[in-house]
């Protein structure tokens, strides 16, 4: 059987930026142990799997390990992939999830998906735990799907080094460590070694919760991000209450074949 590959870079404006997704659409799902295999061959954060046409599909993203339920620079990836490959000239697609419906409109050179707003709730009995994993002390911890840890500058976010056994053995699927930024309203790292994935370059989905946290404490609808990861990226936000909308650039490095 041959599938078709893409490999797309999420949240940059340029190649070897953002965050590399894997994007492979299907006429019909396999077996689950068939798109797990294609996931950890391909080795990258996430691989999106998705079934569909005439801009709605159902979707599934899978890290090297596990299945996840949410994705936000795949399924970017995955809208890039709609608009300039698949089905030329849409400009919005919807996506059928285990989070409920997604959206991604083409909004000229951005890319801008519509997910579901996941607020966290402050969660100060973990502070001690988070500050061994983290190797750092947070201001403060707080927590929705993952923890999010909070820290007084950009420079401590900058100099984390986890203990990543540590922070695989933690109660949640990732963390994230988060400040107030220098050029930017805030910024981010992403750990979540439990899911086969040390650091994450640029993660959509944190922002699900990152965006109501900001726009709370900042006093402010519209918010610009930066995930500072080696790689790096950029992310425009916007706080609309139950859902959240998260914008960034993509562009494609790969395209080609699977043989299974």
């Amino acid at each position: 059987m041959r599938l078709r590959l893409f490999q797309v870079d999420a949240f940059t404006r340029r190649v070897f930026g953002g965050n590399p997704a894997a994007v492979v659409p299907l006429e019909r799902w396999l077996d689950d142990a068939t798109l797990q295999g294609i996931a950890t061959e391909n080795n990258l954060a996430e691989t999106a799997f998705f079934v569909g046409g005439a801009g709605d599909y159902h979707i599934r993203w899978m890290t090297p390990a596990t299945e996840v339920d949410l994705c936000g620079h795949a399924t970017l990836a995955s809208g890039w992939v709609v608009f300039h490959v698949l089905e030329p000239g849409r400009t919005r697609v919807t996506f059928q999830s285990r989070s409920g419906l997604l959206g991604v409109t083409a909004e000229g050179d951005l890319l801008v998906l519509d997910f579901p707003s996941r607020a966290p709730e402050p969660d100060p009995m973990a502070l001690p735990t988070l500050a061994e994993a983290l190797g750092r002390k947070p201001e403060a911890v707080l927590h929705s799907r993952d923890y999010l840890a909070v820290f007084a500058t950009e420079d401590d976010v900058r100099a984390l080094k986890p203990d990543m056994t540590k922070v695989a053995a933690l109660d949640r699927m990732a963390v994230i460590a988060t400040a107030a930024g220098r050029d930017c309203d805030f910024v981010s790292r992403f750990f979540a070694p439990a899911v086969g994935i040390p650091e994450d370059p640029v993660t959509g989905s944190a922002h699900s919760t990152l965006v109501p946290y900001w726009s709370g404490r900042l006093g402010k609808k519209d918010l610009f991000a930066r995930q500072v990861s080696a790689r790096g990226g950029e992310l425009v936000c916007e706080d609309r209450g139950e859902r959240v909308r998260i914008a960034g650039r993509a562009v494609r490095y790969l395209e080609g074949t699977i043989e299974v």
